[in-house]
């Protein structure tokens, strides 16, 4: 019987199946090369980061400058866990179901961060976050108590947290801001063209609402904002990006080049010259802003302690 049924087989006639192919991706140019990998060190820091069940953005999304920062002895906390309520076609960092009760909040998280940071000696302390649509204040008091804490513990630092929208709850902005925050960074990460393909659950116009009221509230605050280019935006896009945020009374932006972190993210579509990111640079410092940091491997918390004493000694 299986004699026959494979003399049958094999004389049925091969069908071939067309299949889409793939997008091809532009080759990685040599400017976007990285040089020299520091795994031991990488490697120090992690297990000193797991011991005390904390998680970064450097690692969750993939960031091509782990190893430069994490031999520097830098790092950018992410609290609020390790699940992002949303999908966001960019970002590598793990999602969750509220449904399935994925998510959990950690209550000793923001002192742990504080013992993070004084062990590792931080002058300058970067702490963002997931989104956390689940809660109904968006974690933004667990966000504020983290800056206490580390406020607490290294009183000399500068503190800069990269939150997210809070869904548009401007209440949740000021939480963060009664701690007491030296910077107040909310990244717009792409133009608005892009958004419902990019970011399908943020809204373009909520998050420049975002920066504008830390600024209202606060208006001696340095307040941020990065985004990605390489994802098919105009040159014409970037520049009204750039416009809206100094609209926003935004005092610094970082423009850095899109990475696709996942074979299921969103695709490259171009990768930037360096003269172009000069351009963008050179376009915004024209616009007013203290200081804007462009180029291929500029992440929004890259460098961040140079770039706010930069932007410190441009504002006088």
């Amino acid at each position: 019987m299986r004699a026959k049924l494979a003399a049958e087989v094999a004389s049925e006639p091969l069908v071939q199946i067309a299949c889409e192919p793939l997008p091809q991706q532009p080759r990685l140019p040599e400017w976007l090369r990285k040089g020299q990998t520091r795994f031991e060190s990488v490697q120090n820091l992690k297990t000193r980061l797991r011991g005390l069940r904390l998680h970064t953005v450097c690692e969750s999304a993939r960031c091509p400058n782990i190893h430069e920062c994490f031999h520097r002895g830098t790092a950018t906390f992410m609290i609020l866990g390790n699940l992002c309520t949303r999908g966001c076609g960019f970002c590598s960092v793990p999602k969750g179901s509220a449904a399935k009760h994925e998510f959990s909040l950690d209550a000793d998280e923001p002192e742990h961060v504080a013992e993070m940071a004084r062990n590792m000696r931080l002058r300058y302390v970067v702490i963002t976050s997931v989104n956390r649509d689940d809660l109904a204040d968006g974690g933004s008091r667990h966000f504020a108590d983290t800056v206490r804490a580390v406020r607490r513990a290294l009183p000399e630092a500068r503190v800069e947290v990269l939150t997210p929208d809070f869904c548009g709850d401007l209440r949740a902005v000021e939480a963060v801001l009664e701690a007491g925050p030296h910077v107040f960074n909310h990244n717009l990460e792409t133009v608005s063209r892009l958004y419902r393909r990019v970011r399908p659950q943020a809204d373009y116009r909520q998050s420049l609402a975002v920066l504008r009221h830390a600024r209202t509230q606060q208006p001696g605050l340095l307040t941020k904002s990065g985004f990605m280019v390489g994802l098919g935006e105009s040159a014409a896009e970037v520049h009204q990006l750039l416009a809206d945020l100094r609209g926003a009374d935004v005092n610094v932006a970082t423009i850095g080049q899109y990475l696709q972190p996942s074979r299921r993210s969103f695709p490259v579509a171009e990768y930037v010259t360096p003269e172009r990111f000069d351009e963008y640079r050179d376009y915004g410092l024209s616009l007013g802003f203290h200081t804007v940091f462009s180029g291929p491997f500029v992440r929004s918390s890259y460098m961040a302690d140079s770039v706010w004493e930069t932007a410190e000694a441009s504002a006088g």
